[in-house]
């Protein structure tokens, strides 16, 4: 069996490579789709070994890469009883791999009919869409603590990058969840006591550090949280959002100003449009005034040509 399949790969160097390359010195324009197969190969490659290392399947792979091994090296080394063995066992490889692998198999082909699909090339939500997803997210987790007075402080970033606040704290990295970001904000639980910040669409960490706003017009009433969220609303263009434990109320923080005992249509809108609506629409004013100085400067080297 090793030597048919060795056989196999000499004709299909020959005939597919050798000749291919042979091809390229002729119509050089060849190289294109070339690299186009070359380039889909390797993206499905470590698509493929991404998706396995993620399950149990792994293990099974690691399995069937040293039996393939093995089988070449008694081969080579003329290992004839062992080798007799393990091209018996292969044999029945392809059988062996389709029960073996069936629910990977059964779930990579119902995702071709799904939108799931798409995330399995990478082709995932545009990014405003998915902050907005993430914005009804955290405002349900908001109103469920504020319904139980669970204290809470959730730091939105934006366009100003604080890694430095998330390194004070537990990386998560995690997916934003409603359930998720209630249960971290549990009293007497390890990451309650501590901000939580959500980054690139992501819970990047909890129990992080924020600083303290220590200005002396600040009333005297607000707690530990809500100075933590003024403070970091000064420090960086970051939205904080702050749930009181002794009264349940919402507030947000923003460029070192409180908004103070809102609902959760309000922090919604407020959150919309802090961190989707004027910040999309300024990246694309942003892109069509490049566009338009482009244009200009187009016409004008024209004019002068």
């Amino acid at each position: 069996m090793v030597d048919n399949f060795m056989a196999n790969i000499n004709n299909f160097v020959k005939v597919n490579i050798i000749s291919y390359i042979q091809e390229l010195y002729q119509y050089p324009i060849k190289l294109i789709p070339l690299i186009i197969d070359l380039a889909i190969v390797i993206f499905l490659l470590v698509k493929f070994i991404k998706i396995m290392k993620d399950s149990r399947a792994w293990q099974i792979l690691k399995g069937i890469a040293f039996l393939l091994i093995a089988t070449f090296l008694s081969s080579v080394l003329h290992l004839n009883i062992l080798n007799f063995i393990l091209t018996s066992f292969m044999a029945y490889g392809v059988i062996a791999i389709i029960v073996i692998f069936q629910p990977e198999l059964r779930r990579a082909l119902e995702q071709l009919g799904t939108n799931k699909f798409t995330r399995f090339f990478g082709i995932d939500k545009d990014i405003q869409t998915k902050t907005k997803e993430d914005i009804y997210k955290v405002v349900i987790a908001v109103e469920e603590l504020a319904k139980s007075k669970t204290g809470a402080l959730i730091v939105m970033e934006r366009d100003i990058q604080i890694k430095d606040i998330i390194a004070t704290g537990i990386e998560m990295q995690a997916e934003v969840s409603p359930q998720l970001l209630v249960n971290i904000f549990v009293p007497k639980t390890p990451l309650h006591d501590g901000a939580v910040v959500i980054s690139n669409n992501k819970i990047a960490a909890a129990a992080c550090m924020l600083p303290l706003a220590n200005d002396m017009d600040i009333a005297k009433e607000l707690g530990t949280r809500h100075r933590a969220a003024i403070g970091m609303s000064k420090e960086s263009d970051a939205i904080v959002v702050v749930v009181s434990e002794e009264t349940g109320r919402i507030s947000v923080a923003k460029d070192g100003t409180l908004i103070a005992d809102i609902k959760g249509d309000v922090l919604k809108r407020i959150l919309l449009k802090n961190i989707v609506t004027d910040r999309f629409d300024e990246k694309k004013q942003g892109r069509m005034q490049k566009l338009q100085r482009f244009k200009k400067s187009h016409e004008k080297s024209k004019e002068q040509k």
